[in-house]
């Protein structure tokens, strides 16, 4: 189905039926593309901490309120918990992660629906501007506060500081999942992404073909659905997006699931393990558009990995710091890796939303 075609269904739900959540889960495609049902029998994600660098996460939405922690807000002034958003994006992306679902099996389902999100509110208006710094101040935050995982549904231009809060959450054994990056504002491989280490995601569409809007590169190491995906928003609506930060999103929910099922295993393990399980697309082994493969959760949960040191198929070793150069830490812009026409649901609303901020 077409953007345009799923956004009539959304109004038409809406028009029909109040209660338009209760039908919110059958057009969440990549649940059954991915096979989310079969792995959530293995695993939910049970005691993974998920931090989420981004706008923050409302926690009024139903399928949210009891997958939330409070986090902390950054910037001047900036007093929250991270329980609130403005923009929408991070509880887009907080939906994806770990939304509970509603008691009568409609609403938003999660990858992960027994983690917790841990919100950082890192950006709070759409100028994107300078904001590199306080990316890394939440990155910081939640390895210190006991994030086992990431998530970076974002490109900055490249920045020390960033760099910096990157390779303390590598060495604290925690997992980095970020996005490539969306076209046309990025042909290669983002910041950061690009760095060592860090599980670099791309997407793919319905069909499981690469997604025209993902970046490619060397550095992509595994692809996820990044196509009219359907996320909570605020005030208890949901939305369409398309973009390499569903991907991320959804890749990081998988990266609960298996934390949660290997507890021994260290960050750069797990990152080996998804990477060796996903399912090989386009030229075989490794490449540019899919990285190793399409994320594979159940094979992820279930297969018989050789470790990291016997195998090529892994992120890497967390870097060095000072390995890859990087700018001076100046005004650096943002870009939330969602864009196109974003469709709400919970009355007749249609509205277009823009998250591809532009980058310096």
């Amino acid at each position: 189905m077409s953007a345009t075609a799923l956004a009539i269904v959304l109004a038409v739900m809406a028009a029909a039926c109040p209660a338009a959540a209760d039908n919110i889960r059958d057009l969440q495609w990549h649940l059954a593309a991915l096979s989310i049902p079969e792995a959530q029998k293995i695993s939910q994600g049970e005691g993974v901490m998920v931090g989420l660098p981004d706008t923050g996460v409302d926690v009024k939405h139903a399928e949210l309120t009891e997958a939330v922690l409070p986090g902390k807000g950054f910037g001047e002034g900036n007093d929250t918990d991270g329980m609130v958003d403005f923009l929408g994006h991070g509880t887009a992306m907080a939906g994806l992660i770990a939304g509970r679902g509603l008691p009568n099996g409609g609403g938003v389902l999660g990858v992960a629906p027994k983690a917790m999100i841990l919100p950082l509110q890192t950006l709070r208006n759409d100028d994107g501007h300078g904001v590199a710094a306080l990316l890394a101040e939440g990155i910081n935050w939640a390895v210190d506060h006991g994030a086992k995982v990431i998530c970076v549904a974002a490109v900055t231009g490249e920045d020390s500081q960033v760099q910096a809060a990157v390779d303390h959450a590598l060495r604290s054994d925690v997992v980095v999942v970020a996005g490539v990056g969306n076209t046309p504002d990025a042909t290669t491989v983002g910041f950061p992404a690009k760095l060592p280490g860090v599980l670099a995601v791309g997407g793919t569409d319905r069909n499981g073909d690469h997604a025209s809007i993902s970046a490619t590169g060397p550095e992509m190491l595994v692809a996820a659905p990044a196509v009219d995906v359907v996320s909570t928003r605020p005030f208890g609506k949901y939305a369409l997006g398309t973009g390499t930060s569903d991907a991320t999103a959804i890749v990081a929910g998988v990266v609960a699931l298996v934390r949660a099922r290997f507890p021994g295993l260290s960050g750069v393990e797990v990152v080996h393990r998804i990477t060796a399980t996903a399912t090989d697309k386009g030229k075989p082994g490794r490449d540019d558009e899919y990285g190793f493969g399409i994320v594979n959760p159940v094979a992820a949960l279930t297969a018989d990995v050789p470790s990291a040191a016997a195998s090529p198929s892994t992120g890497g070793s967390p870097p060095l710091a000072g390995t890859q150069p990087v700018g001076d830490g100046g005004a650096v812009r943002v870009a939330l890796l969602v864009g196109g026409v974003v469709v709400l649901v919970g009355g007749l609303v249609i509205a277009v939303w823009r998250w591809r901020l532009p980058r310096d």
